[in-house]
């Protein structure tokens, strides 16, 4: 093992050395201001990386013990609950999705299928009802206007990013197949009994180890937006209205009554570790526990989803909920699954390679473009691979 020194503190294993070079230069280079890493492969930790602060300006160090909200990241989470449950026989992804929830056949939605609500095809990106602050918190307001609305497109016949309404679609179909939300779903079934420090609806004493969300820094002056940000504040745009009812933003990230909500699709909170250590128990045994068996596995990673995305305006992919690898998002390469977040966050894992990654961070980038930070990470790990 070799111990690193401050200002990035934790260990590698002999042979990751570049690893932790890779981490400090995202500092020098790339703005960070905190952040932490975790590798496992086989199954064993080689890489626990931290460092930097947990706010700008501010003298509190950022820790490996410190959460982050990882905004997207949260949505592997999610799916990973689901698969269990279809493991389990409870959760059919191929039946109707009203066979579950009744409620939803409104506007002609009686034949959309369970999968496609967790492969973006949908066509419920975006709510027309007005939803507040107060709604998303409530959980019912938001899951009765998804009911009630009529698609954005013909369902199945094209996909676009759900960016909020994935997590109260998904989690609707966990709440009512196993009688429990999302958030304590995944607490019971997973984070307990792996040991994760990872919450899906924090609780408020674990407030004071959270980092702050930093926006992502404007464009500098006289910079043109990337095309990622031009059709974000474009209000004509399938992909403004998905993010802005309900609003998904940093203004509402850092407020604890959002951090205390279950809003699955954003609002995970968790550290590197327990990322990278879900995404091993994905794909092997940690500590006596496997989340997904084989044949499970092999089935949630089926892309089910490929090409230009009709929110997001750039191609991607997705299995059962998972994202799997495309330009913008290249995780290991082909044959890892998992999920990135706004802003920079990822956990994934590639069982080919029987390795997981977990990246955490409190300073957003911009995201319409492959973040240079875990870019580096990622291919200094798989440089020591090789």
């Amino acid at each position: 093992m070799c111990v690193i020194q401050a200002p990035v503190e934790g260990f590698v294993e002999k042979g990751f050395e570049p690893v932790q070079e890779a981490f400090a230069t995202n500092f020098e280079r790339h703005g960070e201001v905190g952040a932490a890493c975790c590798v496992h492969l086989k199954g064993r930790v080689v890489v626990d990386l931290w460092g930097g602060v947990k706010s700008v300006g501010g003298s509190e160090p950022y820790t490996g013990d410190t959460l982050q909200m990882v905004l997207s990241s949260t949505k592997g989470a999610v799916a990973v609950c689901a698969h269990m449950l279809a493991q389990q026989g409870q959760l059919d992804f191929d039946v109707p999705v009203v066979d579950y929830w009744p409620e939803f056949a409104a506007e002609g939605k009686d034949k959309i299928p369970v999968r496609w609500l967790f492969s973006h095809r949908a066509g419920l990106a975006a709510i027309d009802r007005p939803l507040s602050l107060d709604d998303v918190l409530r959980w019912e307001p938001v899951v009765d206007a998804l009911a009630a609305q009529r698609p954005n497109w013909e369902p199945g016949t094209t996909h676009g990013y759900h960016v909020g309404t994935y997590g109260w679609l998904a989690g609707e179909i966990i709440r009512r197949v196993s009688g429990l939300t999302p958030g304590k779903f995944f607490s019971e079934r997973i984070a307990s009994p792996l040991g994760l420090d990872f919450w899906i609806g924090l609780p408020d004493e674990l407030n004071s180890r959270v980092a702050p969300q930093i926006p992502a820094p404007p464009p500098a002056p006289g910079t043109e937006p990337d095309a990622f940000a031009a059709r974000l504040m474009d209000p004509t745009s399938l992909m403004h209205r998905a993010f802005v009812n309900p609003m998904l933003a940093p203004a509402v990230f850092n407020d604890p009554l959002f951090r205390a909500a279950e809003v699955p699709a954003a609002n995970g909170i968790g550290t590197a570790r327990s990322l990278s250590r879900m995404y091993a128990a994905c794909i092997g045994e940690i500590d006596g526990i496997r989340l997904l068996e084989p044949g499970t596995l092999h089935l949630a990673t089926q892309t089910q989803s490929h090409g230009e995305d009709l929110v997001l305006g750039y191609e991607t992919r997705y299995a059962t909920g998972f994202q799997l690898p495309f330009p913008f998002r290249p995780m290991a390469g082909q044959g890892s699954f998992g999920h990135y977040g706004m802003g920079g966050s990822v956990g994934f894992a590639h069982p080919g390679l029987d390795l997981s990654f977990g990246y955490v961070m409190n300073q957003m980038l911009p995201s319409g473009r492959v973040d240079p930070r875990t870019a580096t990470l990622i291919n200094a790990v798989a440089d020591c691979l090789k």
